[in-house]
């Protein structure tokens, strides 16, 4: 097998096991794949002399990086802003649905990665969006006449406030509460990503009507090359640092021979370093609440709390709470004066990436079912169970020039003047010896990079700019590696089928410009 330019993709690591489902186009005949290791060379970090010593140690870190509890939903600009528009978040989120789904792993006991099943597609398919196909899942399309394949998605109830008169709901069924019809449940756990898949139901639909003598299989691939596009082209620069982009190119493309430490010997796997670690790098980026349109006067929390609506999901969505996607998305310039009026319709920004978790993530309880309650003592679990390495052993593996110390690995968040504690000061056995997932965090604040934000207001004539952290030569390249070499490893990606492809609306095609076209603009 060999990527568009005649370069082998046959891997020499021993990482890797057969995914059926990589290599297929009919949704009907998806399978599982594997979870794996890309650094199986490393010991797995050990951060105790026993399990209750190592989940004091990780207790006491993850209840530092949680915020305190008075950091409430803002509607004002705020310093823990990055220059990341807030859909971004959840766009990852939706990506991370795509590519895994882990129900198998336990923060009870040790997990052997190689063992445990990736009961999603490990491609950019969007087999979280068309499930297993309309012959297989007919539920899911619109009933056409016997023998006519369907071509469009089903779609729910109106839905009002976001000034979207074609706004709907996911379709569900008449249970109590009334359960989302899709592909992936978990597509519907928040009202932000709900939304967002109902955006990819309206998008392939509008494709399917301006291409209407085309099969579904010919629109179902022209609706993953534009999300795949999106993916390489505008949310990796959204993330990563563009120095450890840069490195992963030839002559300003991807080329599939960069990728280092991504190894693989028949087809891709899913790395846990990268499910467990590096891309859990949106749990930093959650608000504690977002405003979700201007006419509703609700600046909603992310979990509900003592009678107090929140964004949860998994039933019938308040049919007021139709997005506004500019508040969301740059598909239009917002003023950005702080004014009252200003904040309920401008646009929001993810928080920014570092070793802060907002206050609510302390107590996830209403999504999760098993302890401990708090997301990021979950994480830190998790990746012991599963024996991932620490980040300077990582770092070190990776060659990196410089990799953190223990002096910069800080835990807060990254905005002047608020309190940061060296993660050795919460333990001594963290000298060298940091977990993953927070190294990759902490490493971020030393990659920052200017963004512009786009928004009306100017200060003195000139742009706004954000201090926005970055995933850095650990993270970043982890990252980068694995969701290029998913793409590379499938013969039915633009990346592996015609790597130099760009859509009909040009190059400049990203997540702004995939909003606006599934809104009809």
């Amino acid at each position: 097998m060999s990527d568009p330019r005649g370069k082998p993709l046959q891997r020499d690591g021993r990482h890797g096991e057969l995914i059926r489902g990589l290599t297929t186009t009919a949704s009907s005949d998806l399978s599982q794949g594997k979870f794996g290791r890309m650094f199986r060379s490393l010991p797995a970090a050990q951060f105790g002399a026993d399990e209750d010593e190592t989940k004091k140690n990780l207790q006491a870190l993850a209840q530092q990086m949680l915020g305190s509890p008075s950091d409430k939903p803002k509607d004002a600009p705020d310093s823990e802003e990055s220059g990341i528009p807030a859909l971004y978040t959840y766009f990852g989120q939706f990506i991370d649905h795509d590519i895994t789904f882990d129900p198998a792993s336990s923060l009870q006991k040790k997990n052997d990665p190689n063992s445990l099943i990736d009961y999603r597609t490990p491609a950019l398919d969007l087999d979280n969006v068309y499930g297993r196909g309309p012959d297989d899942q007919p539920y899911l399309y619109t009933q056409q006449p016997k023998g006519v394949m369907a071509k469009y998605f089903l779609e729910g109830k109106q839905m009002e406030g976001g000034g979207d008169k074609d706004a709907k709901d996911l379709p569900r069924n008449s249970d109590k509460p009334a359960r989302a019809l899709i592909g992936d449940p978990r597509n519907d756990e928040n009202a932000i990503v709900s939304q967002l898949q109902a955006l990819f139901f309206r998008f392939h639909n509008r494709m399917a009507r301006e291409h209407h003598l085309k099969p579904f299989e010919k629109i179902q691939q022209c609706v993953r090359w534009h999300y795949q596009y999106v993916v390489v082209n505008d949310f990796l620069p959204k993330i990563i640092n563009e120095d450890v982009l840069s490195q992963l190119k030839t002559e300003g493309h991807y080329d599939s021979e960069k990728l280092k430490f991504f190894r693989w010997r028949n087809d891709p796997f899913m790395p846990v370093e990268f499910s467990v670690a590096a891309y859990r790098l949106g749990h930093s980026m959650v608000r504690p609440g977002y405003r979700l349109n201007e006419h509703d006067d609700t600046l909603l929390p992310i979990f509900s709390e003592k009678g107090r609506p929140g964004l949860g999901g998994f039933g019938q969505r308040n049919k007021n709470w139709g997005i506004d996607w500019a508040k969301f998305i740059n598909t239009e310039e917002r003023p950005y004066d702080g004014s009252a009026k200003a904040n309920k319709r401008r646009l929001q920004f993810a928080y920014k990436i570092d070793t802060s978790l907002v206050d609510p993530l302390g107590n996830v309880s209403s999504v999760v079912s098993d302890p401990p309650p708090s997301l990021p003592e979950r994480n830190l679990i998790r990746g012991w169970r599963l024996g991932l390495p620490s980040g300077q052993d990582v770092a070190h593996k990776m060659k990196v020039e410089k990799p953190l110390t223990n002096d910069q690995i800080l835990i807060g968040k990254a905005v002047d003047g608020e309190p940061q504690t060296p993660i050795v000061n919460i333990s001594p056995i963290f000298a060298g010896n940091c977990p993953l997932w927070v190294y990759i965090l902490s490493e971020a604040r030393y990659y920052s990079e200017k963004v512009t934000i786009p928004v009306k207001e100017k200060s003195h004539g000139e742009a706004i700019e954000i201090d926005t952290p970055k995933l850095g030569p650990v993270g970043g390249r982890i990252v980068a590696e694995v969701l290029l070499g998913l793409m590379f490893g499938d013969r039915h990606s633009y990346l592996h089928q015609r790597p130099l492809w760009q859509p009909a609306f040009g190059p400049n095609f990203g997540l702004p410009e995939f909003v606006k076209y599934a809104l009809g603009r």
